[in-house]
């Protein structure tokens, strides 16, 4: 019986290989940059145009655009469809999980000040993807912006301190969960898309912080914290905690 001849890599009789397919697989490992970041990017891009007959200024130049696009990317994300999660807002290492009253500006408390709730701290390096996402699915009842300063956001006075905006989170199930932006060192602007009446799903992304952060988000009284100090959570997957 004559063998059949060996085909080695893809052919033109392949039906799954053609450059659309090729773009497609480059754009699915290659995530897309958050609007808020495109004007970095070109700036760099622009610089290296300017720039072109010196080597030094055009490498300069596309050495910030590449940084600018990793720093501002905004990769896909899966969130669970389970019942009662509360997932990661941010990626980076959670640093703080304690009890503390929400911002005071949000007015979820008594003359007296707000009880303490729990609350899960995320802390954003540089290499992080920056941008944040919704912690559960629900209606926004509140934002406020609170100006402050732009210390270290690793310590425990950037919750109290630091520059920061926060969100107020009401579920179908009448649950409430803030999740507060809070500017870094390096960061000089805080980004939120989401207003007073917005619906969020959860996993959804509604801001971004320029530059180094943190992310506290405050749970129920009653819901169960599911990570720990040390632990490295994804946007919109990792799940936090249940609610109730």
């Amino acid at each position: 019986m004559a063998r059949r001849p060996r085909t080695v890599g893809p052919t033109a009789e392949d039906p799954t290989f053609s450059p659309q397919h090729a773009l497609e697989l480059v754009r699915s490992s290659v995530p897309p940059i958050h609007r808020a970041g495109r004007p970095f990017v070109a700036a760099g891009l622009g610089l290296a145009v300017v720039g072109r007959n010196h080597r030094w200024i055009r490498r300069s130049g596309l050495l910030a655009a590449g940084a600018c696009a990793a720093f501002f990317r905004h990769p896909s994300r899966v969130p669970p469809d389970r019942a009662g999660a509360v997932v990661a807002p941010a990626d980076g290492e959670i640093c703080v999980i304690d009890s503390a009253a929400p911002p005071a500006e949000l007015g979820m408390g008594s003359e007296t000040g707000a009880a303490p709730l729990p609350r899960v701290s995320i802390f954003l390096s540089l290499l992080d993807a920056h941008v944040q996402r919704s912690p559960v699915s629900g209606e926004v009842i509140a934002m406020r912006h609170r100006p402050g300063r732009f210390g270290s956001a690793d310590l425990a006075a950037a919750s109290t301190e630091n520059e920061r905006t926060s969100l107020r989170i009401r579920t179908a199930g009448g649950a409430e969960v803030v999740v507060v932006q809070i500017a870094g060192l390096l960061a000089r602007r805080i980004v939120c898309d989401a207003r007073v009446g917005d619906t969020l799903s959860i996993g959804e992304t509604y801001g971004l912080i320029r530059f180094g952060s943190r992310l506290d988000i405050y749970l129920p009284a009653d819901a169960e914290v599911l990570v720990r100090v040390g632990q490295r959570a994804v946007a919109g997957e990792t799940v936090l905690a249940e609610l109730p």
